[in-house]
């Protein structure tokens, strides 16, 4: 994909492919491929489509609405009103809980920095969620073949836990925050392979967008803790293709990045995935296998402002309903096409039926998968969300509070250490 974005063309071609969307068109029960992909070229990003050009199947289904949480309702009613985007662009005022810009209006200078905003504070995001025993697979793709695997990971925990904006968890809408954080993650302790037992990283975030990350990788072959700087989040490690900035499409901070929407586009994306765990095609196992439905999403371009980031630009699709993204694509500093995170959704009250399984009062986003491809290298990593190696294991546990683990204590430099020993 020999797009330039170092030109206007990359742009021009976006607002082409936006404002002629329609022109193909699919229905409930069509099965794409390879041979049909001109059927949904309007209707995928330029990633999605070179993947379904090498194998990635998408059956198409009918498209079904996402009810928002009743208390993330209830607070954007109260809340929304006084919210406003302070004079610099980048700062919130008067925020407290639920989405901040309810209303967009495309023609409004600042659409693009809303519109990111309302993504970081989705649902999905608001007190804090543990994602446990999921497993990934890294390597070389053949075209309409397997991934030829050259490393499998698993991992114990994935934790989020946000420190404003809160709704379920004591105490809220804030924890008490003299440091000034918006959240902080870990990713610890990798279970295998063998050489890689016990790494681990960690990260905070803050309100002040003024203010760097602080992040951590943890290797104990080295006995060491070692801290990334903002460009180095880009970095993919371990010889897979993820790095942090791009978990669930886009996860670096709103200040490390110039936005521009693009437009607004119907697209494909899955959001009411059928198979929990993750199925993945039996030929071309790099790709999940689901339905996927129409969408109204909005189109965002952003243009990194770190002179060593590893992406040029991000082009970010973000459902206006649910204000999380199907997908995104990356492009290099010569403005070609490099990677395409998908992600697989699925909302619904409960992962799977059970006696021990929580359920919650409203539908949640769970992810049963995702799929990150280097298209110039051919190669993927695809993650299960959770392993299919542990039956019964819910994955995903969101708002849980201390019930899953999640306090203040675990994410810090000394529990990410003893972790890992």
């Amino acid at each position: 994909m020999g797009f330039r974005a170092s030109s206007r063309g990359l742009s021009a071609l976006f607002a082409l492919a936006i404002a002629t969307a329609g022109r193909a068109d699919v229905v409930p029960g069509d099965r794409i491929t390879a041979d049909t992909i001109g059927r949904v070229q309007d209707l995928v990003s330029p990633g999605v489509a070179w993947c379904v050009r090498h194998g990635f199947p998408i059956t198409v289904g009918e498209t079904r609405s996402v009810a928002w949480p009743k208390a993330y309702r209830d607070a954007t009613e109260k809340y929304a009103g006084q919210v406003r985007l302070a004079a610099d662009g980048l700062t919130l005022e008067h925020y407290v809980a639920g989405l901040p810009f309810p209303t967009i209006d495309p023609r409004d200078p600042h659409a693009a920095v809303k519109i990111m905003w309302n993504y970081e504070y989705r649902f999905l995001t608001t007190d804090d969620v543990d994602l446990r025993n999921f497993d990934a697979d890294t390597g070389a793709i053949a075209d309409h073949g397997p991934l030829a695997v050259e490393r499998h990971f698993m991992i114990d925990h994935f934790r989020r836990l946000f420190w404003n904006g809160r709704l379920y968890v004591d105490p809220k809408p804030e924890k008490p925050n003299p440091a000034g954080y918006r959240g902080q993650q870990g990713l610890y302790p990798f279970l295998e392979p063998f050489d890689m037992k016990g790494i681990g990283g960690l990260g905070n975030r803050y309100i002040d967008p003024a203010k760097q990350d602080d992040s951590w990788l943890y290797l104990p072959s080295l006995r060491r803790v070692r801290r990334l700087s903002t460009a180095q989040r880009s970095d993919a490690l371990f010889g897979q293709d993820i790095d942090q900035d791009s978990f669930y499409g886009y996860s670096g901070h709103i200040a490390w990045m110039d936005f521009r929407l693009l437009g607004e586009q119907t697209v494909l994306g899955v959001f009411h995935g059928q198979h929990y765990p993750a199925r993945w095609h039996e030929k071309v196992d790099w790709a999940f296998d689901e339905v996927w439905e129409k969408r109204q999403v909005y189109v965002i371009e952003a243009t990194t402002k770190l002179p060593q980031y590893a992406y040029a630009k991000r082009i970010l699709y973000v459902d206006k309903e649910t204000w999380v993204m199907p997908y995104s694509d990356m492009y290099d500093r010569s403005g070609e096409l490099w990677k395409v995170w998908i992600n697989d959704y699925t909302f619904r009250r409960k992962a799977f039926d059970g006696t021990q399984v929580v359920e919650y009062p409203d539908e949640m986003g769970f992810i049963p998968a995702i799929v990150m491809v280097d298209v110039q290298l051919e190669h993927a990593t695809k993650a299960s969300l959770p392993s299919h190696r542990f039956p019964g294991e819910q994955g995903w546990y969101f708002n849980q509070g201390e019930r899953a683990g999640i306090t203040d204590d675990w994410f810090t430099v000394a529990a990410l250490v003893n972790a890992g020993h």
